[in-house]
């Protein structure tokens, strides 16, 4: 993927803090703490996007596929972007960059499949209608 490319495709980001006690000792994030920006990203997108309210049906993280592309660093700006890729009954596939604040630099891109719950019994449920319409808008808009 193109750096530029992708901000024609996402029009959903958060700005990351790169904190002191992300930095190895190699000087650069951890590898694990991708996973911590990536999760906050989601979140985010799931509650500011979708206004999904996970006390009544909720979400889990069925998998996830992250390829790291460049290390970043302490100073760098990072954002996380953040889309719908596919709509399923129950289930959705989420696409995720992390980014320098420029958008000249991709850091690292993660797939996530996430499904949607019931919060009684945590057995897979359909997608509640509010929130498929949302994820739909933003599948159509990145196609």
């Amino acid at each position: 993927m193109n750096p530029k490319d992708f901000q024609e495709k996402f029009d959903f980001s958060v700005p990351i803090q790169v904190r002191f006690s992300d930095i190895d000792g190699y000087m650069h994030v951890n590898n694990g703490i991708y996973f911590n920006y990536f999760e906050h990203a989601r979140a985010l997108y799931l509650y500011d996007r979708c206004g999904w309210n996970i006390m009544e049906v909720g979400t889990v993280v069925a998998r996830i596929e992250l390829d790291y592309l460049k290390p970043i660093h302490m100073e760098d700006q990072v954002k996380a972007w953040v889309r719908c890729s596919r709509l399923g009954n129950t289930s959705f596939d989420l696409e995720q960059v992390l980014v320098d604040e420029r958008g000249e630099t991709i850091f690292a891109r993660c797939k996530t499949v996430m499904v949607s719950v019931s919060m009684k019994n945590m057995k897979p449920v359909s997608i509640p209608t509010s929130y498929r319409e949302i994820l739909e808008a933003d599948l159509r808009k990145s196609a």
